[in-house]
């Protein structure tokens, strides 16, 4: 049954109601999967309540973006259709409008940054889409797309400001719903909004209790300011690893929804990120790219602030290889295992077998030498050596620095 929380949204003069949402969930039977729920031990034991991960990362496609594009393209008429569509992203949402497209038999044309990762575009080929490289950012690669949209007469699928869009995400806050029916905070990622603006569509309407917390990070955070102007406002500039997310500008339509039923919009940093996604990998055994594991990075970051039971929704893993491994070894640095430094030593035979030999006493894997003899700053006997360490948590990294300085190394 509707509460009554649903008929005041109405009211409010949303665009997306709870019925749209439900006619959603049932077009997208059989189309897009019911991904899993899996509860988090460790996480619980961190909040001190029950929390669990909503894995759209094992969606079709990598993400949560076929349930919004499916149900945008489903709903074009057949001149539209015709007409064929187009669509401007990095990733995630080119990919969702490639698969969808072709399973309802509607050419996609799908536009792609000049550096967007090779796996990305490959992909979005072969879900059936034409690929066009264009602009170095997914702005620029934006009004390509605009400009084909009007040369050709194809549909812009947008990634999160259309009421068909947010329809098909706002499935996900079904699907918790019913999977964890006593969740009391739900947490999702937030770009532009679709997905938090879906979400809270569909659980407010039905469980006004349920705390929705949004989740940015912080060199992409357009709504905190936005919902204190009461207007969506642009950043300046956006700057995170988090690609999924970095959006300059929140969406019009997903705004107003957010302003209404988000409880909370909170900001992570880089290292919340990184070790957010590590903590995905060792503990849960999921792949999760930045924007998914953002959730996660908040329960990380402060988590006293939420209330279980928690749903913390990994809204994609599609992550570049090559950026996994960066992501990675930020992640060991953030969370206290891994150690970069320099010293000087003197430059004489057995010296820096000397300086190995002693970091092996102290259990810390070399990964990584740099050995420098010479350069300017240095003295006649003098070497400099850059180390980059495994180590076994903050506290280790502190033995082990202690352990070089007692030996009579300077760590610069």
């Amino acid at each position: 049954m509707e509460h009554p929380v649903a008929s005041a949204a109405h009211a409010a003069g949303h665009a997306v109601t709870l019925d749209d949402v439900r006619g959603a969930h049932k077009m997208l039977s059989g189309v897009a999967r019911v991904t899993p729920v899996e509860g988090s031990r460790y996480l619980s034991g961190l909040v001190g309540g029950p929390v669990h991960l909503k894995c759209e990362n094992l969606q079709r496609t990598g993400s949560f973006k076929i349930r919004g594009a499916y149900v945008r393209i489903a709903g074009l008429t057949q001149e539209e259709r015709a007409a064929g569509v187009v669509a401007a992203s990095a990733g995630n949402h080119a990919q969702g409008v490639a698969l969808a497209a072709s399973l309802l038999g509607v050419r996609s044309t799908v536009f792609m940054p000049v550096a967007a990762p090779l796996p990305k575009v490959a992909a979005t080929r072969d879900y059936g889409a034409e690929v066009r490289l264009h602009g170095q950012v997914v702005d620029e690669t934006l009004r390509a797309a605009q400009k084909y949209a009007e040369e050709t007469g194809a549909v812009l699928i947008h990634p999160f400001d259309h009421p068909d869009v947010i329809a098909g995400q706002g499935t996900v806050g079904l699907e918790i719903l019913e999977q964890c029916p006593e969740v009391r905070t739900i947490v999702v990622g937030i770009g532009g909004g679709g997905l938090a603006a879906g979400i809270a569509l569909a659980v407010k309407s039905v469980r006004p209790d349920v705390r929705i917390v949004g989740v940015q990070a912080e060199g992409a955070a357009s709504y905190p300011p936005s919902l204190a102007a009461g207007r969506p406002v642009a950043l300046d500039s956006v700057a995170t690893m988090a690609d999924g997310i970095m959006v300059g500008r929140p969406g019009d339509v997903p705004f107003k929804i957010i302003s209404d039923l988000v409880d909370e919009v909170l900001t992570v940093s880089e290292d919340d990120l990184s070790s957010a996604l590590l903590l995905c990998l060792e503990r849960a055994k999921l792949v999760v790219e930045p924007a998914g594991a953002s959730p996660v990075a908040a329960l990380l970051a402060d988590p006293g602030a939420f209330t279980g039971p928690v749903v913390a929704v990994l809204s994609g893993g599609n992550v570049d290889p090559l950026l996994m491994q960066r992501l990675l070894r930020h992640g060991m640095a953030a969370a206290g295992r891994y150690l970069s430094l320099r010293l000087r030593l003197t430059d004489r035979p057995g010296a820096l077998a000397a300086l190995l030999g002693l970091l092996s006493e102290a259990d810390a894997n070399v990964l990584d030498v740099r050995h420098v003899r010479t350069d300017a700053r240095l003295g006649l006997t003098e070497a400099e050596v850059e180390l980059h360490l495994e180590t076994k948590g903050p506290e280790h990294c502190e033995a082990v620095a202690a352990a070089l300085r007692g030996a009579g190394y300077a760590i610069l």
